[in-house]
């Protein structure tokens, strides 16, 4: 028997009754294979166990007590807290939300999470500002930052709005049924239609804002690439990538001896016909399946229009070049 009723002050409560089959069960585990709340995970019952918020028969107990048949179990689930986090109106395109996650357009330039050095104007800053009923994230009333993308990166990307959607979505990144598809400006010509490239990245050695291919220790990294066009003096490739660590188009891109256009971490600068202010690096599609309806879903952002500007000068350029 399950009961629920939800407070004005939006504090929600659970009355259940311990039938004969779950007799001996843990109460964390009992609470668990219920599954009384999307995205309620055993160790976040635990710890309103230990907060007081589960009683039985009455009385708290600790996670491991043993239910018996008949117990009448109260589960208290209070509101999210509000985020710490002021919020900021920034300045991203909304392709699609739903009450379960938001899909976006990051312009270049925007930091994805605060950190030492951009502790305000963030992408959750601006999440915070714009998306509707946030119902939290391990009880904090936040956006659920599931993948990200470099600041100078543009480009789609997906946020989780509660915790089932981020716990859904988070798997399915790291089982890899997400696919992720970019558009990037690389020096020279590839010398081939396609390629994969294969190499495991971990941190540099020696420079510890870098990642770099490793021949021993690295985790392992696959990148698939196909030429789109060859212009002037560089590339445009599509890149699918297989995994998704720190940097890995850039990294792979550039031990190949084609760095992308404008990265000044990885030696894209290198060029002087070819010029970026950023790097042309641009998270063009991502399709995953959706948390609560498991539909597949794909999503596009054109490339943004400064990369669009480099790329329609250089065709001029390759233009004016045959016609001499």
């Amino acid at each position: 028997m399950l009961t629920i009723h939800e407070t004005t002050e939006g504090e929600k409560h659970f009355l259940l009754e311990v039938s004969a089959k779950a007799t001996g069960q843990r109460l964390d585990a009992f609470l668990a294979r219920l599954e009384v709340q999307p995205g309620l995970t055993r160790s976040m019952l635990q710890q309103l166990i230990r907060n007081g918020h589960v009683v039985v028969g009455g009385q708290e107990r600790k996670s491991g007590y043993r239910v018996q048949t008949g117990d009448v179990i109260e589960l208290r689930m209070p509101p999210p807290s509000p985020s710490a986090l002021v919020p900021e109106e920034v300045e991203f395109q909304v392709l699609f939300e739903d009450e379960d996650l938001a899909v976006i357009a990051k312009p270049p330039g925007l930091v994805v999470h605060p950190a030492c050095g951009n502790e305000t104007g963030t992408l959750v800053h601006g999440l915070l500002f714009r998306c509707a009923n946030l119902s939290g994230i391990s009880g904090e009333e936040r956006p659920g930052i599931v993948h990200r993308l470099d600041k100078d990166t543009s480009g789609v990307m997906v946020i989780a709005k509660n915790d089932r959607s981020h716990q859904d979505l988070c798997a399915q990144f790291k089982e890899r049924r997400v696919e992720k598809i970019y558009l990037a400006l690389v020096a020279d010509r590839m010398g081939a239609e396609n390629g994969r490239i294969e190499l495991p990245i971990g941190r540099h050695p020696v420079h510890r804002k870098k990642m770099a291919v490793l021949p021993a220790g690295g985790r392992a990294a696959v990148t698939n690439w196909w030429v789109l066009e060859e212009l002037a003096e560089c590339s445009f490739l599509q890149i699918r990538l297989e995994t998704g660590r720190t940097h890995q188009i850039r990294v792979h891109l550039a031990h190949l001896g084609h760095p992308v256009i404008g990265d000044p971490l990885y030696g894209g600068n290198r060029s002087s016909r070819v010029s970026a202010p950023r790097q042309c690096l641009h998270s063009y599609q991502l399709s995953f399946f959706h948390p609560a309806t498991k539909e597949r879903l794909t999503f596009r952002s054109e490339v943004w229009p400064d990369m669009e500007a480099i790329l329609t000068r250089l065709r001029a350029t390759d233009h004016g070049d045959a016609q001499r």
